[in-house]
């Protein structure tokens, strides 16, 4: 609930504090004393737009208006504090601050914040029905919400919105898809030619530094193989080493028993180098096989050699990595020919996900058109008490011209016509001051719990009705005051008698003062309301059954008579 209202320096308002009670709390005083102003400062405090009834008081720099409330763990409002990282205990502090100059500034918890996050904490504390308000009821952005509320449709819409997501996902993953296969057609003939061609030439991990350098040798073939020759008969001929080493061996082998032993270490490195010298011997005439080789494997190397180096010149890469290349290629390319499988098989989920929100959308529409029959009923029935039997109600359900979306098939409005016959239109468009006022009364007392704020404000609902009429509005504001906080800004005495908490407002030279009135002041205030300047005791007497009757239990028709 809202506990405490702080003023200063706003207008008439030098210092003002006003506590709250649950309930109804009326606020009463002559015109003209400041009653709407401090009104206009909860809603400053609450959001709105300064200026106009929220200036800064004349002589004074700046102004503030501060709002407490204290609301329960699980409230919208104190989840938004949270959210925005702010320190919260159960109370919330609005406070804003407006400067001569026009300036202004907001705070939650002495934390400064954006106006537009005040804004947005102020709808979930605080609702106001005046001649000015364009939030609330009259809002159609909350139209949709507040029949869904009316109607507890909090698990279908909730369903709806999950398949609806559900199905955006789906949608986008389909997008992306057919985003890559058209990227990929666009390429196929080029990766198809690109596998083909790198599969028959089949490029191998270091082919390329074989090939080059058997080239260099098979290129100066004559005179290497006239080179290795002359080592060979080095080493074979009659006085080549092979021979010498031999022979070095073969008579270090005929010495007698105790001779070897003093030549072993000699004759065993001489068996190596033999085996050494056999070794580079046979490499050698390797080597001299290869050269004298088939003249045209030079040119065969050659042109697998050229082959492999223009085709990583053609991919942009070095020789070694054409493997790479084909196998990118070949896994790009099973991709593109999968994805016409893959695109027929999301397009199947994503008519699945469709059919399976259009059952739930459809369940909640025909829900709401039960609920806006339902609701449209209910205040009808409150109209004709309001002095608006004249007036026709309805809920307007327009489908999407999109088809969908994560609240159903269709946009809600509230419409009124003021006049028999007339056309419909939206609230503000339609009726006039006073009737915006019963209109919003009428609606709020037929949509009891569905959803209300911490605290409601009505701005003279009651103005331009007397009698029978605001006897009927005072029984509605108790009867909605039952469910949430309300704040009533009134001229009429049947109506203010209704509240449990009672301001005057009054108005000293160009001070405006507050006084909360104990049982004996508030006979005095509605026998002033009732008599005008000359409080007789007639007054007092019929403040006093006022009084008595607003203090008698409610009927189930909220309208004070007593069941027979």
């Amino acid at each position: 609930m809202l506990a405490t209202l702080k003023v200063r320096d706003l207008l008439l308002i030098e210092d003002v504090t006003l506590d709250f009670a649950p309930g109804l709390n009326v606020l009463t005083g002559e015109t003209g004393a400041g009653k709407s102003i401090l009104m206009d400062a909860l809603g400053l405090a609450a959001g709105s737009r300064a200026g106009g009834r929220a200036g800064v008081r004349a002589g004074a720099s700046q102004g503030s208006s501060v709002a407490i409330f204290e609301l329960g763990d699980g409230h919208a409002g104190r989840l938004l504090v949270l959210e925005n990282g702010i320190a919260c205990d159960g109370e919330i502090i609005l406070r804003r601050m407006v400067f001569a100059d026009g300036r202004t500034r907001a705070f939650v918890n002495d934390e400064p914040i954006g106006v537009g996050l005040l804004r947005d904490l102020g709808t979930e504390l605080v609702e106001i029905h005046g001649h000015a308000d364009d939030r609330g009821l009259f809002d159609p952005a909350t139209h949709r919400k507040l029949l869904d509320a009316f109607g507890a449709h909090e698990e279908l819409g909730r369903n709806v919105a999950d398949r609806f997501a559900t199905l955006e996902l789906m949608r986008t993953e389909a997008d992306a898809l057919r985003r890559t296969a058209a990227a990929g057609a666009a390429e196929l003939d080029y990766l198809q030619h690109a596998v083909n061609e790198l599969s028959e030439l089949a490029p191998e991990r270091g082919e390329e530094v074989t090939l080059a350098s058997a080239r260099a040798l098979m290129m100066n073939a004559n005179r290497i193989a006239e080179d290795v020759s002359t080592a060979i008969e080095t080493l074979t001929g009659d006085r080549g080493a092979e021979g010498a080493l031999a022979g070095a061996l073969k008579r270090l082998s005929r010495m007698n028993e105790e001779a070897r032993k003093r030549t072993s270490a000699a004759e065993s490195a001489l068996d190596s180098a033999f085996v050494l010298v056999e070794d580079a011997r046979r490499t050698l005439e390797a080597l001299l096989g290869e050269l004298n080789a088939d003249p045209g494997e030079l040119e065969r190397k050659e042109e697998r050699l050229f082959a492999l180096r223009a085709a990583a010149r053609k991919y942009a890469v070095k020789p070694d990595a054409l493997p790479n290349v084909l196998e990118a290629f070949r896994i790009k390319l099973a991709a593109i020919e999968g994805n016409e499988a893959e695109l027929v098989a999301i397009d199947e989920r994503v008519s699945a996900g469709k059919d399976a929100y259009r059952e739930a959308a459809n369940k909640l529409s025909a829900a709401r058109e039960k609920a806006a029959s339902k609701l449209e009923r209910a205040v009808a029935a409150e109209l004709e008490p309001l002095k608006l039997g004249h007036a026709k109600f309805r809920i307007s359900l327009t489908r999407l011209e999109n088809g969908d979306s994560a609240n159903g098939l269709e946009r809600v409005n509230f419409e009124v016509a003021t006049i028999g016959g007339g056309a419909f239109g939206s609230l503000t468009k339609i009726a006039s001051g006073g009737e915006l006022a019963r209109f919003s009364l009428a609606l709020k007392v037929a949509l009891a719990e569905a959803g209300p704020p911490v605290v409601l404000i009505f701005d003279e609902v009651d103005r331009g009705v007397g009698g029978a009429v605001a006897n009927a509005v005072g029984e509605r504001l108790q009867r909605v005051a039952r469910g949430t906080q309300a704040l009533l800004v009134t001229h009429s005495p049947q109506v203010a008698a209704r509240g449990g908490r009672h301001f005057r407002i009054a108005r000293n030279g160009n001070k405006t003062t507050v006084e909360l009135l104990d049982d004996g002041e508030r006979v005095e205030e509605l026998a002033r309301m009732l008599a005008g300047a000359k409080v007789t005791e007639e007054a007092r007497a019929a403040a006093r059954r006022l009084l008595e009757e607003a203090r008698a239990p409610l009927n189930s028709w909220g309208d004070g008579r007593v069941p027979r």
